[in-house]
């Protein structure tokens, strides 16, 4: 028998427990209970769902984290701008003239090659050929029958950096290219490596879409720019110097007048 249907007391005994001072505490009515007893079994073999909904609810009305969530985009702002903010650029240094005399002065037409090549430890460029990816360079340049003078080549290195300033010192290639490049009026312009190549081409495609096409430069009377791997990247990947020496055929192509 139930504990219920114990308590189902008449009137005469509801008195005479009264009358000894005993309280009783009667149940809901036996309709009503049926259906807690359901629900409680339910929300125990079924917890898990109440509780995420609960959360989302709690989520979706809360006015104050709803509104803190409005302005989370404020830390990808930052982000975003943080180059800006430590003045981080691309540089460029001055052109200096491949394969003449020490201190000669540059001269007009030829090949311009623009090249990622960052500064050493001390902030300072070292020569050109040195090392095995200049070593490199000077290969591919020869391979096109460069160094004998007769065509002048300029080399322009590029990095990212703060710019100092300072005379001499590299500037920004937004500003500075454009001035220098027509001061040497080259036939061509050779970017090697993304970063030359994504700021020549203003696009921030990879490199490996940007090469293997001539594009002209308005801000240098329609001269063709022609992307293609550095050598420190071919010394990592060899199987690309194939595409590279086609690179390097097509460069000499805008260059050669046609006939």
């Amino acid at each position: 028998m139930s504990a219920v249907q114990t308590l189902k007391l008449d009137a005469r005994q509801r008195a005479m427990l009264d009358e000894m001072g005993v309280k009783v505490w009667w149940p809901m009515p036996e309709v009503a209970e049926a259906p807690r007893v359901a629900v409680e079994t339910k929300a125990v073999a079924a917890e898990p769902p109440p509780v995420e909904e609960t959360r989302e609810r709690f989520v979706a009305e809360a006015p104050a984290p709803a509104a803190r969530s409005a302005a989370a985009p404020a830390p990808a702002a930052r982000s975003a701008a943080a180059p800006v903010a430590h003045g981080a650029a691309v540089l460029v240094e001055a052109p200096r003239r491949l394969y003449a005399e020490a201190g000669a002065a540059p001269a007009l037409g030829g090949w311009l090659v623009v090249a990622d090549m960052p500064p050493e430890a001390d902030g300072r460029h070292g020569e050109p050929f040195a090392g095995d990816a200049g070593k490199l360079l000077d290969n591919m340049l020869r391979a096109l029958k460069l160094h004998d003078g007769k065509t002048p080549v300029h080399l322009m290195r590029t990095h990212r950096g703060v710019a100092a300033g300072q005379p001499g010192s590299p500037r920004p290639m937004a500003e500075a290219f454009e001035e220098q490049a027509a001061a040497l009026a080259p036939s061509l312009v050779l970017a090697m490596g993304p970063l030359a190549a994504q700021s020549l081409m203003q696009s921030g495609d990879p490199l490996g879409k940007l090469r293997g096409r001539a594009v002209p430069l308005a801000s240098i009377q329609g001269v063709s720019v022609v992307a293609t791997y550095h050598p420190a990247y071919l010394l990592r990947n060899p199987a690309d110097k194939a595409r590279a020496w086609a690179d390097l055929c097509l460069a000499a192509e805008q260059q050669t007048p046609s006939n």
